[in-house]
């Protein structure tokens, strides 16, 4: 019997139950849906998180105390003036800001919210890449005169301020009153300023007000290339001017992206393997239903047999059999996988990446278990006795 012949006698077995092919190939459409879904979904997480985190800037670093020296901070606290010294001894540095925060009743003329009020440095609106809505952000010189000046972001204003136009107008931060410079338009990157309310004030007032502590320092380097080595220079800067070594610590945007990065491939990875755990399911179902359809069709195999055909060519066309249904499993799983990653990227409003070596994989392991799980029931049918298999009642 030719291969071709050996196909159709294949499909024909198929084509004849509808109900028990389809019900075979259930567990690897749900296996091979899964897999490529999960995947791509994943990816495409991925993808715009890295996206999102660029948009933040590459080129962003921080600088804080390590505290987990155990030793005594005395003498080595971030200062204020370190903003204006790095800036001078670091060629690197683009633009760097002090960093302080606290949580304070901020009130406005409508009503009044519980927020945070961080002290910052004017280059903070750079760093950050913000987009000022109405009016601007406070300048060098209100920095460093202490004036008491407030750029609200906007979901604060529209809280405290309500219709009415901020800019201009006084907001009392505690019992103190400020002056509304500017308002942050909100961003729709899923990385931007954290959605509790924020107030940004100089540094000197926060620092009149709370403290003369500084929690730590931001900055951007000329680029992504130099962020490392902009790093490691302002560090040597703090420790020689505080005459201290290994007390602060610093981290880029660059290594955030790259741990989250790896976090996200190995989440990735994890729950592809568990939705993987279906097909070999899906595998061991498609070996019960075919020795389940040996055992009905033996007295056709004993037929067969008796008719002149070779124990090979039985082996090839159950073997085919089982293959096709779980190609058929494959393809049809490939379809729903790429539609339900699409369908759930749209609904998280982030883009499937379906990667054609997913695919690959995906429908040469559905082909891979067809051989395998089919070989058992195959070599069954291969095996039998002619002269039993036309004596067993059908």
């Amino acid at each position: 019997m030719s291969l071709l012949e050996s196909i159709r006698v294949a499909l024909e077995g198929i084509r004849a139950n509808k109900l028990r092919s389809f019900l075979t190939t259930l567990g690897i459409i749900i296996g091979i849906a899964a897999v490529i879904a999960v995947v791509a979904i994943g990816q495409g997480g991925r993808a715009i998180l890295m996206a999102e985190m660029e948009k933040l800037g590459t080129n962003i670093f921080t600088i804080y105390v390590d505290w987990r020296s155990g030793a005594q901070p005395t003498g080595k606290m971030l200062e204020l003036s370190d903003v204006q010294v790095l800036k001078d001894k670091v060629p690197g540095i683009t633009h760097i800001s002090a960093n302080t925060s606290t949580m304070e009743d901020v009130r406005g003329s409508k009503n009044k919210k519980y927020s945070r009020v961080s002290g910052v440095s004017s280059d903070y609106e750079y760093i950050r890449k913000m987009t000022i809505k109405t009016g601007h952000f406070f300048s060098r010189e209100d920095d460093s005169l202490g004036r008491r000046v407030a750029v609200l972001d906007e979901a604060l204003a529209d809280e405290i301020f309500g219709r009415s136009k901020p800019v201009g107008n006084i907001i009392r931060i505690g019992s103190t009153p400020f002056i509304v410079v500017g308002v942050v338009a909100k961003g729709d990157s899923i990385l931007g300023l954290s959605e509790e309310p924020r107030v940004f004030i100089p540094s000197r007032s926060w620092q009149n007000m709370f403290g003369t502590y500084v929690n730590s320092l931001e900055g951007s380097a000329l680029s992504r290339e130099k962020v490392q080595e902009t790093m490691e220079q302002a560090v040597k800067v703090l420790e020689r001017r505080h005459r201290s070594s290994a007390q602060y610590v610093s981290y880029s945007m660059e290594q955030e992206m790259q741990s989250a990065n790896q976090v996200t491939g190995i989440m990735t990875l994890i729950i592809g393997a568990i939705a993987g755990i279906s097909l070999l399911v899906g595998g061991i179902g498609v070996m019960n239903i075919m020795l389940v359809s040996v055992t009905e069709r033996t007295r056709e195999i004993g037929i067969r047999i008796a008719l002149g055909a070779s124990r090979k060519d039985i082996l090839t066309q159950f073997l085919i059999e089982s293959v096709v249904l779980c190609l058929i499993g494959g393809i049809i799983g490939m379809l729903l996988g790429v539609g339900g990653a699409f369908l759930i990227a749209k609904l998280a409003n982030w883009p499937p990446l379906v990667s054609w070596w997913t695919m690959l994989i995906a429908f040469t392991f559905s082909a891979t278990i067809g051989i395998i799980f089919g070989m058992l029931p195959a070599n069954k049918a291969a095996k039998m006795n002619p002269i039993e298999a036309l004596r067993r009642d059908t």
